[in-house]
Parts: C-alpha cells; structure tokens; sequence
C-alpha cells in the first residue's frame, strides 16, 4: 500500500517539475484578419509572415490567416484588437485613424508622389510617433505596409477635369480625409463595406469607388468599372499591427521573433506593391478599362481646404508636421 503511495507520489512530482517545460514547448497559435483578397500582397505578406515566425519561434508559434474580411470588416477587426479579441490585423489607414487620429496625417490628398515617399517618413521619427501614439490604444505597431497610392473608377464618364466628378456616388471606406476629398471635388461619398463592393457597384447603389491598382484588380472591380482615372488622389498604408494585449503575453524571445518576422513581412509587401502596379494597369486596359489622367495641379487646388482643415484639428501639430516633412523630401 505504501509503496503504490509513493510511486504516485513521485510520478506526481515529476509530472509537476516537468510542466514548466511541457508549456513552453506547448504550440502558440494567433490570428490574423485582414480584408484583402488571396493574391493581394497583404495576404501575400501575411503568409510569410507566419511562415517566417513559424521558422524562428522553431514551430512553436502557429498563426493562422483569415483573409476576405471573414472576421469583419477593417473597423471591426481594430475594435476586436484592442479589446484583445484579436491577436493581429493588417488594417487600413482609415479604419486605425478612427482610434488613433494621427494616422489621418498621412492621408492629405496629393501629399505623396510615391509610397517610396510616405516611407521614408514612416521609417523615421514620425512612423515612431504614429506607434508610440498607436501603443496608447492597445495597438503595437509592427511595420507599415503600402496600400498604394489610390485611383478613381466610375462606370458614368471619364474623369478629365474636377468638373467630371460633380454629382457622382462615390464609394469611400470608413475613412474621413476620403470623405473631405470627395466632398471637395463635388462627388457625394458613400460608405459601403470593401467586401460589399464588387455587388454595390454592379447594382449602381454607387457609381464607382476609389482604392489602388492592387486591390481594384484582385477584386476584378474592373468587370464592373470601365472608366478609370489615374488621380493619385491619396496614398494610404497598411498598419501592420498587434493587440497590445496579445503583445504583452508574449515572452521577450517571442517578442524578437514577431518583430523580425514583421520586418520580412513588411519588406516583401512593400516590394510586391511597387511591381504590382506597372503590370495591373497594363493588364486592366487589356480588360477594356478606359483610362484617363487628369490634371493633377486642378485636383489639388480643389482639395487644399481639407488639408486646410486638418491642419485645424485637435491632431493640427502632427499634420503639420507631416505635411512640412512630405514637401522638404
């Protein structure tokens, strides 16, 4: 009898000293939702980016990938990170900016030529402001990527001149400098959820939408869009984010793992992003997109006042900032 006591006994110990090991060993496994169609470089991104954490946490940590917007949309994914729900999101601009103001900076029209332009402001001081202000929301900034600079299609006429936008219905996402922009050209702005679209657009509940190249091609837009206009009206980003509350579970060798995995990640989307859009504009005209390129300098006289105004707003300091930095580089 007292033997069988204190085999059990020491089997029960030995299970004990052996836990600390048996959790460390035991797979971690996060989510990341994100909006965008498979083949867009965000999913792409994303899948290298479990892939590359995957390799350095040695198999331990297993992210899994829920693309299309199956977790909701860009501003339910925020609330869902913030509130821990949510370990990890590659969001849009407009959708953070709801959280954190100071995102919007970034979306003054006309602001930036290139995106190689907005990141080599993201890059710096500024893009450690944005993740010091993100990481006040319970958003850990891990790396911004491109989600290029945004285009106009419609399916009434082509846009030439700011006179062609007057009266058009105008999908815009959750995001209000886009709202301010449309406003400014005389297009009325209507929200409609990104996976909703492609139906709104065929329907005519809208007449058309603005985005960038990537996502107006992966989502075949261009079956329902046949006039196309090269305005460059905006550049937005992609932030690349985790929950701070996910974050903060995590230990510091996890924590290097995740950043470097990110860093990959941010790299090979920014790359995929800037060889996308040569080749998907020559691909839509093939499709019969007709494509305009209006005047760039009418367009942006048109739109001063919004950055007029944001440069009013309680986040006024840091769009300045902004702003003064975009025009020096």
């Amino acid at each position: 009898m007292q033997r069988t006591t204190f085999v059990r006994a020491a089997l029960a110990a030995a299970a004990i000293a052996a836990l600390p090991f048996a959790a460390q060993a035991q797979t971690l496994k996060l989510t990341l939702g994100h909006g965008a169609a498979i083949g867009n470089p965000r999913h792409e991104a994303s899948v290298k980016f479990a892939e590359a954490l995957k390799a350095k946490s040695g198999g331990r940590i297993e992210v899994q990938i829920a693309p299309s917007g199956q977790l909701g949309d860009d501003a339910a994914m925020v609330t869902a990170l913030r509130t821990g729900a949510l370990d990890l999101s590659a969001n849009s601009q407009g959708a953070v900016a709801n959280a954190v103001p100071e995102y919007a900076a970034f979306g003054m029209p006309f602001l930036f030529g290139s995106a190689a332009a907005a990141f080599k402001l993201l890059d710096g001081p500024l893009g450690k402001e944005l993740a010091d202000k993100s990481a006040e929301k319970g958003l850990v900034l891990l790396g911004t990527w491109d989600n290029g600079i945004r285009q106009m299609t419609n399916s009434k006429r082509p846009i030439a001149k700011v006179e062609d936008m007057k009266g058009l219905k105008m999908r815009v996402p959750p995001d209000a400098t886009l709202v301010d922009i449309m406003k400014s050209l005389g297009a009325e702005s209507q929200q409609i959820k990104f996976a909703e679209l492609y139906v709104a657009l065929q329907q005519g509940v809208v007449d058309g939408q603005e985005n960038p190249l990537v996502n107006i091609h992966a989502s075949k837009l261009y079956e329902v869009q046949k006039h196309l206009a090269l305005t460059n009206h905006q550049f937005q980003m992609t932030p690349f984010l985790i929950s701070k509350r996910s974050w903060d579970k995590l230990s510091d060798a996890d924590r290097k793992a995740v950043t470097e995995a990110a860093a990959e990640a941010t790299a090979l989307q920014r790359k995929l992003s800037q060889e996308a859009d040569d080749k998907l504009l020559a691909d839509l005209k093939s499709k019969g997109v007709q494509v305009t390129t209006p005047d760039k300098a009418a367009f942006a006289k048109a739109t001063a006042d919004v950055v007029a105004k944001w440069e009013s707003a309680a986040i006024g300091p840091y769009v300045k900032k902004v702003v003064a930095a975009a025009q020096t580089h």
